[in-house]
């Protein structure tokens, strides 16, 4: 993304007072043009959000369009931005309850919004929407009294571990959506797999798990029990590593 062309339209609602507008008044805005990329990715994937679709929806040529945004690759970043700007982030509470309400609105953004695990999360279109997640898990883990040295550190380890499961998350979703299946439903067509291919020998420990049960429900509450105690170590770690 060219800086120059996507941080005027990030930042579009924060010009400053007074600032001054040129071009004529447009008949549509770039919220629209955001909002109904949006609005198709959900519903059919981020590959169907082509500017051709997206002015088609609007009711508007092609063309007409590049005058709102410059490109697909621009108004992809603005819809991540936008999405991310959605879900609610609460101050109250301790701050390890801050961090699991983050959590658990990440996990949702990414279940409403499965397409953004198909965008790299590595360079991510600075606008008000990375700011805001990045400014409160930033604040929460700082009102640990961590050294503020450490303070990024420890926030970029939180925001990697969720970030890394929502993208998961989102994954299954699109998987869902496009065979049909859930995880749980896509292993028992691969039951005959245990007897016929699985080499318990080679295997030892995964055997002795399943012996005892250690894998526990389905394949989604497997998942939901390895994010809880992953987070609530990392949490405890951060705490520790504070008071020490």
């Amino acid at each position: 993304m060219n800086p120059d062309r996507i941080l005027p339209l990030l930042w579009r609602g924060n010009r400053p007072a007074g600032a001054a507008r040129t071009g004529r008044r447009p008949g549509l805005s770039v919220d629209a043009v955001i909002d109904a990329g949006i609005a198709i990715a959900d519903a059919e994937g981020l590959a169907a959000a082509s500017m051709a679709k997206v002015a088609a929806r609007l009711g508007v040529g092609t063309m007409t369009l590049y005058t709102y945004v410059p490109s697909r690759t621009e108004l992809v970043g603005l819809m991540v931005d936008q999405v991310l700007r959605s879900p609610e982030l609460s101050g109250e509470g301790s701050w390890q309850d801050r961090i699991l309400g983050y959590a658990e609105s990440t996990l949702t953004t990414y279940r409403k919004h499965p397409w953004l695990s198909r965008v790299p999360a590595v360079r991510p279109p600075l606008g008000p929407g990375t700011f805001r997640s990045k400014e409160f898990v930033l604040a929460a883990v700082a009102s640990t009294g961590l050294p503020l040295t450490r303070v990024n550190e420890a926030a970029n380890a939180i925001a990697m571990f969720v970030t890394s499961a929502a993208r998961q998350e989102g994954e299954n979703e699109i998987l869902r959506r496009e065979s049909g299946l859930s995880n749980d439903a896509w292993w028992l067509a691969r039951s005959g797999f245990w007897e016929e291919w699985f080499d318990a020998e080679e295997h030892p420990t995964m055997t002795r798990l399943w012996h005892a049960d250690g894998y526990g429900g389905g394949t989604e509450e497997q998942a939901a029990a390895a994010f809880a105690y992953g987070l609530r170590l990392l949490l405890n770690g951060i705490a520790a590593d504070a008071g020490a």
